[in-house]
């Protein structure tokens, strides 16, 4: 009779356990986060440019996100708004719309 007791508690621990850490897990979804926490607005050469991702605002997070990765690999966050960025991002938007 004790061990079905032990069980039965241990048992509701678990349960109990992992009704919280789901909450927890849907709270953290909700949260806006932008993957860009600085932005650099220096000039970077586009020939150094592997690939350029540009991420709109959305529910995740209330800003447009240009996150460029280098051909040496490392990701940088470049800021949108500097005048250099607009005029790359109007050329790929352009060449993607006349292929």
């Amino acid at each position: 009779m004790e061990t079905k007791k032990i069980t039965l508690t241990f048992l509701a621990l678990c349960m109990l356990c992992a009704a919280v850490t789901e909450g927890m897990s849907l709270a953290r979804i909700s949260e806006p986060r932008c993957l860009c926490i600085n932005t650099e607005s220096t000039f970077i050469h586009p020939k150094h440019f592997q690939n350029v991702e540009l991420i709109p605002k959305g529910p995740n997070c209330p800003n447009v996100e240009v996150i460029v990765t280098l051909k040496t690999g490392k990701e940088v966050c470049i800021d949108p708004s500097a005048p250099w960025v607009e005029k790359i991002i109007k050329r790929i938007l352009d060449s993607s719309k006349t292929k």
